[in-house]
């Protein structure tokens, strides 16, 4: 793991469907965080060459670790890490929120790009309700929505949230949603475990206003289902925001591990969760996946098989059969992997490689999301070379969504391959609904079966890459094939290169 080390990075996701022991649909994903500074970029005052500089090293991570997809946090607090006319620039990007990063360009841009030249995935991380993480600390601009809608918005412990009771809030962040959307290339929006709040000890949520304005009929004794109602709206909204503009754009949510404990309702999980999806953030997750609300669901499973509370085979398996058809991943906690960890099972990377066998044998699970990709970056106790051992050992293209109507790309048109001074050019003409191409390559004497990943020769949305010539790439060994893959992943019959030289 040679280029690995040294390099940043944020969260990491796999998925994968198993229809093989190296599925060759398997979503890998780093999760880029940038609220404070997490994981991008790495402080915020650096100059816009630093964060490129940051940004692309996260991408060769990436690929390193045979990832697919990034989950790139663009929207941490009513604020902005791309180029919006409704919110004001990042404080986390610039030192400073409303200023724009000094030699001027736009990150999700940048990232769209960038992320297409690997042949990955991008998802955008989105918070719909935090405005300001910390009303004492944090300073915000003059344009920011707090300061010229304040009536939209609730202070709850030291955090202020856009009041989920209000039509406004939602229109608001529908309006959000839909210009990213619209005007940048991106495969899915990505929303996390931040629904209502998670519950401070002896303090109640201050929605009684709220309540007697807007309660739509629901009695005092049913605050709570109004509440999940109020959640339920806005990810209807969304849903609905998406697919009128980019049917193919997915709308995928992480929620917290557990939904209910089977002690409040015996269809839940037999865990013993201290607050829940259901009962505390009032985030009705099946119901969304019932109502096909949102394309993909990846519950937070951060603890370890075996836990006495909340044992993640237990939730797995309940996630599995609670998924009602919505692709499912799974978000594992590779940052809790230390020599010094207080819990046995987190002495090692070994705890990972467990999880992800278990996963495994669960048709309904197509991988899973690892928090966070700074861990990743540091690999501990060699997660890598675990990885890569055996269940990373080639790489994956990211799964086509059930969900999704099929975008059928052409063939890639007159495919050519030629070798010059000591180099290997591949050359080839992008048809339509092609949004990225896979070369495969194939001893001369075997079948071409693009179905096995370790015929993955390079996967990048470019229509030409060169490589040295030597016994790895050599045409007389080799053979290569090429084929389109479209904004739904779905990919085209393999075309043959010709015209060797």
């Amino acid at each position: 793991m040679k280029k690995i080390l040294g390099l940043g990075l944020t969260l990491l996701l796999t998925f994968s469907l198993f229809a093989s022991k190296y599925p060759k649909r398997e979503m890998r994903a780093i999760w880029i965080a940038t609220v404070a500074n997490i994981d991008w970029p790495s402080a915020s005052n650096l100059s816009t060459e630093q964060q490129k500089k940051e940004f692309i090293e996260l991408l060769d991570l990436c690929k390193e670790y045979n990832m697919n997809t990034v989950v790139f946090q663009i929207r941490p607090a009513a604020d902005a890490f791309y180029a919006s006319k409704y919110e004001p620039w990042s404080q986390w990007l610039t030192g400073k929120q409303g200023k724009k990063p000094d030699s001027y360009y736009d990150p999700l841009t940048f990232a769209s790009t960038e992320c297409r030249k690997r042949g990955l995935d991008l998802h955008v991380w989105i918070n719909p309700y935090r405005a300001v993480t910390d009303v004492n600390n944090n300073q915000t601009a003059p344009d920011h929505i707090t300061n010229t809608h304040p009536e939209w918005f609730i202070t709850y412990g030291k955090t202020k949230y856009f009041n989920p009771a209000l039509p406004e809030t939602r229109n608001f962040v529908a309006k959000v949603v839909s210009d990213i959307v619209r005007r940048y290339d991106i495969d899915a929006i990505h929303m996390d475990d931040y629904f209502y709040p998670y519950r401070i000890a002896g303090v109640e949520f201050p929605d009684n206003e709220s309540f007697k304005a807007y309660s739509g009929g629901y009695p005092e004794n049913q605050r709570d289902d109004w509440r999940r109602n109020n959640v339920n709206m806005i990810i209807k909204q969304l849903h609905d925001s998406i697919k009128a503009i980019k049917p193919w754009v997915e709308f995928g949510i992480s929620p917290f591990g557990v939904w209910r404990n089977s002690s409040k309702d015996p269809s839940g999980s037999k865990t013993k969760a201290g607050q829940t999806n259901y009962d505390d953030l009032f985030a009705d997750v099946l119901k969304w996946q019932k109502e096909q609300w949102i394309d993909y669901i990846t519950p937070q499973i951060y603890w370890e098989i075996g836990k006495e509370v909340a044992d993640y085979k237990i939730i797995a398996d309940w996630w599995s059969r609670n998924s009602f058809e919505t692709q499912l991943y799974i978000g594992q906690a590779p940052y809790r992997i230390d020599a010094k960890a207080k819990e046995k099972s987190w002495q090692s990377a070994d705890e990972i490689i467990r999880q992800i066998k278990l996963n495994r044998k669960y048709p309904e699970i197509s991988g899973s999301m690892f928090f966070s990709a700074k861990f990743m970056r540091k690999n501990p106790l060699e997660l890598y070379e675990k990885l890569q051992k055996r269940y990373y050992r080639y790489p994956a293209l990211a799964p086509a969504n059930p969900r999704i109507e099929p975008v059928l790309p052409q063939e890639p048109l007159n495919a050519q391959l030629t070798t010059i001074n000591g180099q290997l050019h591949f050359s080839w003409e992008k048809g339509e609904n092609t949004k990225s191409f896979v070369i495969y390559q194939f001893k001369k004497s075997q079948k071409i079966n693009q179905e096995k990943p370790e015929h993955i020769f390079i996967t990048t949305s470019d229509n030409s890459i060169t490589y040295s010539l030597d016994k790895l790439t050599d045409p007389a060994r080799f053979k290569y094939v090429v084929t389109a893959i479209s904004k739904s992943n779905t990919e085209s019959k393999p075309v043959s290169f010709t015209g060797v030289k």
